[in-house]
């Protein structure tokens, strides 16, 4: 087994394991074999750092051997610059999650950490498929874990919640299941994604196949008009499972996009370009709007979730370097920062078992380490330099203002938008006098929760400060994509 390998099955192996433990009788064991799981899934993914190479955009790290042999499916890994950060940052956020759910959960402790570690493995797993039909395997399985966390552990509306995050995504990803199939057949009966970037399709193929592509990656994004789902699900959702949903699996789709939609329908990405800028521009403006007048905080950061992840497709779409690294960047930067935001509302949830603002006032008095953790966070969501959440947003909006300067204008309206209902929201919480007895009574954040606050400013100060590694990685995979869908003509 490669490290590819590895980094995919340790987790799902450590998973099983946890399962097989039985039930609560034995949670030490449970949450300590947990975090041994994520902490080596996590030090597997760093010899990847020191071995990629950062001046070829092919694949590295190849792993393939026969899977399915009557159909041509095999079992095909490899990493670019286009999904390496994304590896880690699912290794990562997996550890985070662990350690947030160590005292929270005390029923059926084992599941909700096997779920967790099963889950990175297959996001893992969808990053580094270059078969397309293992793509679509651990792409759709990644809905099992993520439908069982929402069902056990969420909120008092988490059925309705769960199946509703079910069926979107579902419904969304059968269209490229017909997608996929077609370019089996059109490709002499195989499903390996380097062979259908090459393949020669026509104006209304191409056109067909891009929208197919569409419905699951648009929905998973989620994506203006398709985001409904997102504030629904994260509401009910534990926080380990907003965490991970809004740090990791959103960018499932975001990839769709670089990994599926430009390189094989490279003439219809560019014919219908502008309309995705349209749907982003929505997203970054409207739903910031939206997101001011929200009265939950879960529902205010799920908003942001979908106006960030405007930056991303609007990035994406301009078609120049500096767009599509600054979308990719901005992945990574809203992993951490959501995260960190989500994981902060579940700190003051554990105390208060509410997430409306209007049951806070003056946190800052009673839990004032906390309060300044809160205030980077909020800070970076808010897109403030030398924090991370700058610096993808910041190469967007200078990629669209290449590109077309009344886009690139709206774009940066959003940072005006997330400055609002960003800092609106932190005054109203931690500010002020002490405005009722609960928050009076609140303790600060205890050591666990320090260590997993820390970690999260650790990495968005890095990034926000030094953002040269992230973005040399990604360089010639993304110069080789664009040069891919610049060059591309119809047949």
């Amino acid at each position: 087994m490669g490290l590819l390998s590895l980094a995919v099955w340790t987790p799902i192996a450590f998973g099983l394991v946890l399962l097989a433990l039985g039930r609560d009788e034995h949670v030490r064991a449970v949450r300590w074999l947990a975090l041994t799981g994520s902490l080596i899934s996590f030090l597997i993914t760093l010899p990847l750092y020191a071995g990629f190479q950062l001046e070829t955009s092919a694949m590295q790290f190849v792993e393939k051997a026969p899977w399915i042999e009557r159909f041509n499916v095999n079992y095909h890994l490899g990493l670019d610059g286009i999904s390496f950060w994304l590896v880690l940052l699912t290794a990562f956020i997996n550890v985070i999650v662990v350690i947030a759910g160590w005292e929270v959960i005390t029923r059926k402790v084992n599941q909700y950490m096997a779920s967790f570690l099963i889950l990175s493995g297959l996001m893992i797993g969808v990053f580094c498929a270059l078969d397309g039909l293992l793509f679509y395997v651990f792409f759709e399985a990644t809905l099992i874990p993520m439908y069982l966390i929402i069902g056990i552990w969420g909120g008092p509306n988490k059925i309705y919640a769960a199946f509703k995050f079910f069926l979107y995504t579902l419904l969304g990803s059968l269209l490229t299941l017909v997608a996929l199939i077609y370019l089996y057949t059109q490709s002499g009966g195989s499903f390996d994604i380097a062979t259908w970037h090459k393949m020669p399709l026509s104006a209304m193929v191409q056109n067909l196949i891009f929208f197919a592509f569409f419905a699951a990656f648009a929905v998973k994004v989620p994506m203006w008009p398709v985001h409904t789902w997102l504030p629904d699900v994260h509401v009910e959702a534990p926080t380990g499972g907003s965490a991970v949903l809004a740090a990791v699996m959103l960018k499932l789709g975001a990839y769709g996009f670089l990994r599926f939609s430009m390189p094989i329908a490279p003439d219809a990405a560019r014919e219908w370009g502008m309309f995705i800028i349209v749907l982003s521009l929505i997203a970054v403006v409207y739903v910031g709007l939206v997101a001011m007048v929200q009265q939950d905080m879960k529902k205010l950061v799920a908003y942001s979730s979908v106006a960030h992840m405007g930056f991303v497709t609007l990035g994406f779409f301009i078609f120049n370097p500096l767009g599509v690294s600054g979308g990719l960047v901005q992945m990574i930067a809203h992993g951490f920062v959501s995260a960190a935001m989500f994981l902060s509302i579940g700190v003051l949830y554990d105390r208060v078992h509410s997430r409306e603002i209007a049951s806070y006032g003056g946190v800052i008095n009673t839990m004032p380490k906390f309060a300044a953790f809160s205030l980077l966070f909020s800070m970076a969501n808010c897109g403030l330099p030398a924090t991370a959440g700058f610096v993808g947003e910041w190469m967007v909006i200078l990629g669209a203002v290449k590109y077309n300067f009344v886009v690139g204008l709206l774009a940066a309206s959003a940072l005006i938008f997330g400055a609002a209902y960003t800092l609106w929201m932190f005054k109203r919480v931690y500010l002020g006098p002490v405005t009722n007895d609960e928050v009076k009574g609140l303790t600060d954040i205890n050591t666990r929760e320090f260590i997993m606050l820390a970690l999260l400013a650790i990495a968005v100060l890095y990034m926000g400060l030094y953002p040269r590694p992230f973005t040399d990685v990604m360089e010639a995979s993304v110069a080789d994509l664009l040069k891919h869908v610049a060059l591309s003509k119809l047949p």
